[in-house]
């Protein structure tokens, strides 16, 4: 029986990554939303899980929508997990891409292809944005609060992250600290993150 379910959580996996792969148009960041939806939907993983996921993908080599696959995968079914997941999420991208490719000559020209891919860049456009305010909500965001409490809408911000992305935005816009490569400002929010625990 266990085997029985474990195989059954692996279908899932596959599944569930292939529809957000076939979906989350315009890259690693179009892929949260679907992924809010996701752990929302089956419980594989919280949203504050979701922010370490987000940050982990960002700070390793690879893309990050495969990065966050492997992630969860692994997370809910071991290598295994991670393995199906990963595959789920490229396979529906490798068969568009085939699909695409015998074609592509044929329709280079076409108005209609033209037209397609004008709608898919608006789609890109919110699917990113999207992704930008779950990201701005679970990183600046108080989210547990006891039951029956009364919360000041000040204290509903947690502002020592929202001060430190203030000072990382205003280091990397207007200050000769800009010219530094972005894994300098990564290290330094980390190190700040470590010391003050955000």
């Amino acid at each position: 029986m266990p085997l029985t379910l474990d195989f059954m959580l692996l279908i899932r996996l596959f599944l569930e990554f292939c529809r957000v792969g076939l979906f989350s148009v315009g890259g690693g960041l179009a892929t949260i939303p679907f992924l809010t939806d996701l752990g929302e939907r089956t419980g594989w993983f919280t949203s504050g899980q979701l922010a370490d996921m987000i940050a982990i993908s960002e700070s390793t080599p690879g893309p990050m929508g495969v990065n966050m696959a492997t992630y969860v995968g692994f997370h809910t079914a071991g290598v295994v997990g991670g393995i199906v997941a990963t595959l789920g999420l490229v396979s529906s991208s490798i068969v568009i891409i085939i699909i695409i490719a015998g074609f592509l000559e044929k329709f280079r020209q076409s108005k209609a292809v033209d037209a397609v891919f004008y709608g898919l860049r608006a789609a890109s456009v919110a699917l990113i944005t999207a992704a930008l305010l779950q990201v701005a909500k679970i990183a600046l965001m108080f989210h547990e609060t006891a039951p029956g409490s009364v919360v000041l809408k000040y204290e509903l911000f947690y502002w020592p992250a929202i001060i430190l992305a203030v000072v990382i935005f205003v280091l990397v816009k207007f200050t000769p600290l800009k010219k530094l490569h972005p894994i300098c400002f990564i290290g330094l929010s980390a190190l700040v993150g470590v010391i003050l625990q955000l």
